[in-house]
């Protein structure tokens, strides 16, 4: 739907679309401002502070709730320009209901498909403490059983790698509902250097631990973007923890960011052992891991988090060179570009 209105907010036109999405009367609807020809009061509300304080607004969704089913709809309005000066507004209605059902379908699937990984993944990483449990129970059952005084140094070593697996299930079951939880990410306008420069200060004396020295490339002018800083916190320190085991003897961790068009990208390049071809493919995977400890859920919980910040992330290795990974954050579209406005007289 689309209604152009006067610099006074009265309806010059509008079409068949913007009447059925906004219910406005058949008469007397160029009379008087928009927003007084609105039936549901939080969108009049919204349109008619909007128009006063001449904001631009980008998309901004309400639910109509009719004879019919629940509908969403999208508003923007944008200013109207002639010759340097705002003459008018062109309000954008959009219905999304079918949209926003298909996006949360999508978006159940997927996590019905990511939920099945896991639970198998669970399943297969509990086996091997749960068996051990049961071993050295036994053992500690039958050194108890013995007739004659009890080896008590030999049952409290049994009974340590008992708590030592008790541990080890904690922690499985600890990282999984982290895995499968709903994110409360409250996205804020953030500054994403700052957060890079606070992760690598955090880790500076581990990594000159290691023998790793770090090069940092930030970009100065990219724009703020919207982030939960503590989850992108965890993310990146994911990556440079697991960029540092990649380079056992020592290396360089390079740390980037870029703006590349509507997006902003942040890189973190180690030149470690690399990754495989055989196992790129599931270096994102649940429980999947190439070291010896650790729960295989890094790079999965770096991932999901990317994921809820409507971001993207890609993997590049080769095998004895080492790794990049490329993290992809959307520009924040704050800004609406105005329209020009010409009629007959130029």
């Amino acid at each position: 739907g689309v209604i152009v209105l006067s610099e006074s907010h009265a309806v010059l036109l509008y079409n068949k679309s913007a009447e059925r999405l906004l219910s406005l009367p058949p008469s007397d609807v160029y009379e008087r401002p928009i927003w007084e020809s609105i039936s549901d009061d939080e969108i009049a509300e919204f349109i008619r502070v909007s128009l006063v304080n001449q904001e631009r607004v980008y998309d901004k969704e309400y639910s109509l709730e009719g004879k019919g089913p629940l509908r969403i709809i999208s508003c923007s309005i944008m200013p109207l320009v002639r010759s340097g000066m705002v003459q008018g507004n062109l309000l954008h209605i959009e219905d999304v209901t079918e949209k926003r059902s298909e996006e949360a379908r999508l978006r159940r699937a997927e996590s019905l498909a990511a939920l099945t990984t896991l639970a198998a993944g669970v399943a297969h990483e509990i086996k091997n403490p749960l068996g051990s449990l049961g071993i050295h129970l036994q053992l500690v059952q039958r050194s108890l059983k013995k007739t004659g005084p009890v080896d008590t140094g030999e049952i409290s070593k049994y009974l340590d790698v008992i708590n030592e697996e008790v541990d080890r299930l904690n922690r499985i079951v600890i990282d999984f509902l982290f895995a499968v939880r709903p994110m409360d990410a409250k996205l804020v306008s953030s500054n994403l250097n700052r957060i890079v420069a606070d992760v690598l200060d955090f880790v500076q004396f581990e990594l000159e631990d290691a023998g790793i020295s770090v090069v940092s490339k930030l970009d100065e002018t990219i724009p703020n973007l919207d982030l939960d800083e503590k989850f992108i916190k965890q993310a990146l320190l994911n990556l440079v923890k697991n960029a540092a085991s990649a380079m056992t003897h020592g290396g360089t961790l390079t740390v980037s960011t870029r703006r590349d068009g509507e997006a902003v990208l942040l890189a973190v390049i180690d030149n470690g052992v690399g990754v495989s071809e055989e196992n790129m493919a599931k270096i994102f995977e649940p429980y999947f891991t190439t070291k010896e400890f650790g729960s295989g859920l890094g790079l999965t919980v770096v991932y999901k988090i990317v994921k809820e910040h409507r971001g993207e992330i890609s993997v590049e290795s080769k095998e004895g060179k080492g790794t990049r990974f490329t993290i992809s954050f959307p520009v924040p579209q704050r800004e609406l570009k105005m329209i020009g406005w010409k009629d007959g007289n130029g």
